[in-house]
């Protein structure tokens, strides 16, 4: 791909939405603290989550003495986790950390200059909009959104803020992935012809909750927040705390799982989102009362939308029956392949020269290699501290002081939430979904999706 079509392909979808990249504005927010290179950045938590508590914390610990951050204040609208947030932070840092009822308590307070957001799916974007309109840098967990307005207006409002906000989208900053993407984007691995991303487990308790689920009464939480601007519905702790298992609080698969596999494709090609997708699903084997399927397969058929004759196709299968837990990436070209669980370049399955003189040709194949700086791919639900998640966290610590662009900007995670609602488009309608670039919409039969 050259860079003229490349840099227009990157553009194409912030100008659909309004907003172009290269053009930053600022509010009035953004200059109500100026953090200097010797103040330390006062960091606030926007829920107190099991991915807070197991992956934000020991990587923030890893890094906050030598960058000079602090954990000062925890929002969460239940009482039980906001009170054990407040009472697990203040035992790591050594001080008061306040507890506050809910975000607007905190930042009327103007308690933080920076955020960890990990609440639930859809509530992502919001809560990320909600803390730079605040003043607030952010490190915001993915899927960055769950629907096409919410991931315009946040994509709208960050970029006018100026703010720094990173997607925890952390193979971004694996040595391993950095390394894979200069490979592809120098040109030696050839055109991308095809890949697949699986991610297969056997969990009957994935999402589940059923230990605390019994704790929460709604006297102790606020519904009314929680639901933000999903339809009104009685109050529920299910659909609270196994949100992956409900739609419209979470797409599951696709957002939990496909949001990290499909934003390397958008990385290593350049391409900011799929022309279409055909995609079915389904519950097959774990009858518990979920809503989001616990096998899928979807198949997006990525390249220039000006250009149908050229592109690529990417398959997405998971399921929740059988598996390993054992996450895997492997792209093709015609030389061969390029495996992120191995992190090895092989020319098994390339252009051989039997196969190329028999048609007036030359063999294509790669040269058999291992990446650099290779590094273990984790599993980035039971990350504990992981290097990949370690090395993202410190990478927004770094640019919050800074102001450099991070590894995963929020334009990475507009793309990969247009991929993942098109795939929950594909398997909740049973038709092709593709994108409409004036519109930014993902249409299904003609009509816009809506949940």
């Amino acid at each position: 791909m050259n860079n003229s079509r490349r840099k227009f392909i990157q553009q194409s979808a912030l100008v659909g939405a309004g907003v172009l990249a290269s053009k930053v504005s600022w509010s009035a927010a953004s200059y109500k603290r100026i953090i200097g290179a010797n103040d330390r950045v006062r960091v606030g938590v926007v829920g107190f989550s099991d991915r807070h508590r197991s992956s934000h914390m020991p990587c923030f610990m890893n890094h906050y003495k030598e960058l000079n951050f602090e954990v000062v204040a925890v929002s969460d609208i239940w009482k039980l986790r906001r009170e054990q947030g407040s009472a697990q932070w203040k035992e790591k840092m050594g001080r008061d950390v306040t507890a506050c009822r809910n975000n607007e308590e905190m930042y009327d307070k103007k308690l933080v200059d920076a955020v960890f957001v990990s609440t639930a799916d859809f509530q992502h974007s919001l809560h990320a909009m909600e803390a730079v309109k605040a003043g607030c840098d952010v490190y915001c967990e993915k899927p960055f959104a769950e629907t096409m307005a919410d991931n315009r207006a946040a994509l709208k409002a960050i970029k006018e803020s100026g703010k720094i906000v990173q997607i925890g989208s952390q193979r971004r900053s694996g040595a391993n992935y950095q390394a894979a993407n200069e490979f592809v984007r120098s040109g030696k691995f050839g055109p991308i012809t095809m890949v697949e991303l699986t991610w297969n487990v056997n969990q009957p308790g994935r999402w589940r909750r059923p230990d605390v689920v019994p704790l929460l009464k709604e006297s102790d939480t606020d519904w009314k927040r929680f639901l933000l601007n999903r339809p009104a519905d009685t109050f529920d702790p299910r659909k609270y705390l196994e949100f992956r298992l409900f739609w419209p609080y979470s797409s599951g698969l696709p957002g939990q799982w496909m949001s990290h596999q499909i934003d390397t494709v958008h990385w290593f090609s350049g391409l900011q989102h799929p022309r279409s997708v055909v995609a079915n699903g389904g519950i097959y084997m774990w009858k518990d009362g979920r809503k989001n399927w616990d096998t899928i397969t979807a198949v997006f058929d990525y390249g220039p939308q000006n250009d149908p004759s050229t592109g690529f196709q990417v398959t997405f299968s998971s399921r929740m029956h059988n598996g390993e837990d054992h996450p895997t990436e492997i792209y093709y070209s015609n030389g061969g392949s390029l495996n992120l669980d191995t992190n090895e370049v092989s020319p098994k399955g390339g252009l051989t020269q039997k196969m190329a003189l028999a048609m007036g040709m030359q063999a294509n194949l790669l040269q058999q290699m291992s990446l650099p700086n290779t590094e273990k791919v984790v599993s980035s639900a039971n990350t504990g501290g992981d290097t990949l998640t370690s090395n993202h966290i410190r990478n927004w610590m770094e640019c919050v002081r800074s102001r450099k662009t991070p590894h995963a900007p929020v334009e990475a995670g507009y793309s990969h939430s247009i991929a993942t609602i098109m795939a929950n488009a594909a398997v909740h309608t049973g038709q092709k979904v593709t994108f409409d670039e004036a519109t930014q919409e993902v249409m299904a039969g003609g009509k816009v999706f809506k949940y």
